[in-house]
């Protein structure tokens, strides 16, 4: 059996998509500013992470491929961390 972690930037879901709405009424801002000014700033890829990716690498990490991957925390933050 292995557990691995997950760890996800800003997904786009329903709900960062209504805390982009509420941020926007909130700043007098557009929504557009609020994820390139707001959430996106320290990320290298300018960009939100679909659900669809998130959901590759869980799928990854159940094939036999990932097998011997264990106790990791996999972060998907577009280079956030990697500044």
């Amino acid at each position: 059996m292995t557990s691995n972690f997950i760890c996800p930037a800003y997904v786009r879901t329903p709900l960062v998509e209504n805390q982009i709405a509420d941020q926007a009424s909130i700043h007098g801002i557009s929504e557009d500013e609020v994820v390139e000014r707001i959430m996106l700033t320290e990320p290298a890829i300018k960009r939100l992470i679909e659900p669809e990716e998130v959901a590759e690498l869980a799928a990854f990490l159940c094939a036999p491929q990932a097998s011997f991957i264990n106790g990791g925390s996999l972060v998907m933050d577009g280079g956030w961390t990697a500044r």
